[in-house]
Parts: structure tokens; sequence; C-alpha cells
């Protein structure tokens, strides 16, 4: 008897340990436990629309394709926003209220940002292959 291919769903993570200051919020995401990249998100406006990060709880996420910026992730029932999204990107302006993923920080014209973030979001879309929805935990320690 052959069994056509099971996709496993897979566990992300989103931890902000880092920094959490005006030029934005940073992170890590981790992919089935093990840590795939950095992220950047805006502050804590209080879930501001397009200004804020989002609140730390559970999530899922199912695939979007996004005029924008194409094959995506949409994070799903965030409270009293939508179309959050992860993209690439490089300073906090960038994410208008959406997770940017990112291989690590920078300085960009004495601005706090991330860097090698087109190359780190393909490779996550790539790992994803055959995904359609994922389950996110969004964790604080600050």
């Amino acid at each position: 008897m052959s069994f056509p291919d099971i996709i496993m769903v897979p566990v992300v993570e989103l931890i902000r340990l880092e920094e959490h200051n005006s030029y934005g919020t940073f992170g890590v995401l981790r992919v089935n436990k093990s840590v795939f990249c950095i992220t950047l998100e805006p502050p804590d406006r209080l879930n501001e629309a397009f200004k804020s990060s989002i609140p730390a709880q559970q999530y899922i996420c199912r695939r979007h394709k996004s005029p924008k910026f194409g094959e995506t992730f949409m994070v799903m029932n965030v409270p009293g926003r939508d179309s959050v999204l992860f993209h690439s990107g490089a300073e906090v302006r960038h994410t208008a209220g959406c997770i940017i993923l990112a291989q690590f920080k920078a300085k960009l014209l004495n601005n706090r940002s991330v860097a090698n973030s087109g190359d780190t979001f393909r490779a996550f879309m790539a790992m994803m292959v055959g995904v359609g929805f994922f389950h996110l935990t969004i964790f604080e320690h600050y």
C-alpha cells in the first residue's frame, strides 16, 4: 500500500526577547524548535493598525497572495486588524504592522535595521512549500 506524502504542519514561534523601542521590536523566529531568523516589527502601540506589533498570543497563519509581496502568509484573527503579513524589509517604517524576516541586525543611516531580509524571506517560503497554514505563538521576554 502506498501513502501520499504527508506535509507536517510546522510549529512556528516568534520570541520577542531583544530590543523593544522606537527602532522597533526585535525577536527571533523558531520553526520546529530551531532558530530560523530574526524578526522586526513595529513598537507596541496598543495594536494600532499598520503602526503596532501584534499582541503576543496564538494565531493561525494562512498562505496568502499579496499584490505587493507575492506569495506569503497572513496572520489571521489579529484583534481589530487585517492584512498582517510576513514579508521582507529593512527598517521599522517598512513593517506597516507586519513581521519582517531577516538574517541579522544592521544599522542603516544611523537607524537600527535588519539585513539580508529578501533572501531570508525567500528561504522561509521555500521551507514552507506545500504548507497551507501553520500555528504561530508569540512570546514576549523583555
